[in-house]
């Protein structure tokens, strides 16, 4: 079984701004956990690799028109995973050395980094990549250079075969058309999990009346259509949005719970009108890129609302402590990204998850790292599951979509009491890999 991305979703947070698995007590996979050893035989055996050293890059957008937060996150997981490793005595005794580029989150400043990365700096490949625009996808691609675990924030890691996304893939990956002929595809798990758990009947999709926007919240819609629900469409003007309107006719729909295709601030000021107007949720559903310890101070002015704020994942609660591969991520945060403990979220552990992966690849070849090894690994048919960090997943491509697959998911829920009463995400689905449901795949295009 592999993991089908819910990650859609994350792809119109952004945009909006601008306009099963091993658990404490299991035994992992064989091949995880591998990370260090001691020197032997190394040689300088690829590209960004010397018996010492092993060059990875990464690619974020630090700056620029989306801030330095949205697309920061992995990156500070990446670079904590690394130091941790080194400290550990690296991947077979040679010392990994991150080399980190801000593409300011545009596609021309994207392919600059994809050539400073490759051309320059000579990395051996890339980790923690959370890019905007992956224009330089192609080219990073093109020189044959593994990318492992990175956000698919775009439609890259669902074409280009030396591309991997934190979520696997069961697509062709040819280079030519994303996904299945231009189609991507999308189970409706989420959508069940809710109405067999919170009892919602009756749900509101929220949008941007942009096309981007558009386009994700009618694959939301379908989802959920084909679960059962009754679905009220709220378009949103980004110029002139007019929330309490929205709110007052989701009020008299009897709108139960609410997903959106619509940034941070977007849904903090629809909770803050959904308070306002009374209506009555049983649930307000954002994405893995919502799912952070900003919450509180974002919904500061809907506590209600704010209590009702869950997210659905393919990852571990990332504040779940009783997972020791979250402990063990929490632990590399504090000590090497200390910065970061404030506003660590689901992204900065799967950046951070992303460096292990990439990790475990490299491990697995001894003293004779080579970009091939590497890319053997991933595209094993053993699922991966980060030690506990992520449900399982892999890379074997199928030839046609299937009809319908088995996906397992994580669901947490912002409670103020969590924490001490400082607030935080509290599991609400129990063990992710057994947290399963067999559902219909829904195809949705790919641009």
């Amino acid at each position: 079984m592999r993991a089908r991305a819910l990650v859609a979703g994350v792809v119109l947070s952004s945009l909006a701004l601008v306009a099963c698995g091993s658990r404490a007590g299991d035994s992992a996979p064989s091949g995880e956990g591998t990370q260090t050893g001691a020197a032997s035989a190394n040689t300088a055996s690829d590209t960004g690799v010397t018996p010492t050293e092993i060059k990875i890059g990464n690619i974020t957008g630090m700056s620029g028109g989306l801030g330095p937060e949205t697309f920061s996150a992995s990156l500070y997981g990446a670079r904590a995973y690394f130091e941790a490793l080194n400290a550990r005595g690296g991947v077979n005794g040679r010392k990994v050395t991150l080399v980190s580029c801000d593409d300011k989150s545009t596609g021309d400043d994207n392919v600059a980094c994809a050539h400073k990365l490759v051309d320059d700096e000579k990395v051996f490949a890339l980790a923690g990549v959370t890019a905007f625009d992956y224009a330089g996808g192609q080219y990073i691609n093109s020189e044959g250079v593994p990318d492992i675990g990175g956000q698919p924030v775009g439609v890259q890691y669902d074409q280009y075969p030396h591309l991997y996304s934190i979520y696997g893939s069961d697509y062709p990956r040819d280079g030519r058309r994303p996904g299945f002929d231009g189609n991507l595809y999308g189970g409706t798990e989420e959508y069940r999990w809710y109405k067999e758990k919170l009892g919602a009947t009756t749900a509101a999709v929220v949008y941007y009346s942009i096309a981007q926007s558009e386009r994700y919240a009618t694959k939301i819609a379908n989802g959920l259509r084909a679960e059962g629900y009754k679905v009220v469409e709220e378009p949103i003007n980004l110029a002139a949005p007019n929330w309490d309107s929205v709110a007052q006719h989701m009020k008299q729909q009897g709108v139960q719970i609410v997903f959106d295709a619509m940034e941070d601030t977007g849904n903090a000021k629809l909770c803050e009108s959904m308070e306002r107007q009374g209506v009555p949720l049983k649930a307000k559903v954002t994405t893995a890129q919502g799912m952070s310890s900003s919450v509180g101070t974002l919904y500061a002015n809907s506590p209600q609302c704010r209590n009702l704020v869950y997210a659905t994942t393919q990852s571990a609660t990332f504040s779940d402590t009783s997972i020791p591969a979250v402990k063990a991520f929490q632990d590399a945060v504090a000590t090497y990204e200390p910065e970061s403990v404030a506003k660590m979220n689901q992204w900065m552990l799967e950046g951070y998850a992303s460096a292990q992966w990439l990790t475990d690849a490299m491990a697995s070849c001894g003293a004779n790292l080579t970009r091939e090894c590497v890319e053997t690994y991933m595209n094993r048919s053993e699922p991966y599951t980060g030690n506990g960090l992520l449900t399982a997943r892999d890379f074997v491509k199928d030839q046609q979509p299937p009809a319908e697959s088995k996906n397992c998911l994580n669901v947490a829920r912002w409670q103020d009491t969590a924490n001490g009463g400082k607030g935080g995400w509290l599991t609400q689905s129990g063990d992710m890999n057994t947290n399963c449901y067999t559902v219909k795949n829904l195809p949705y295009p790919a641009a």
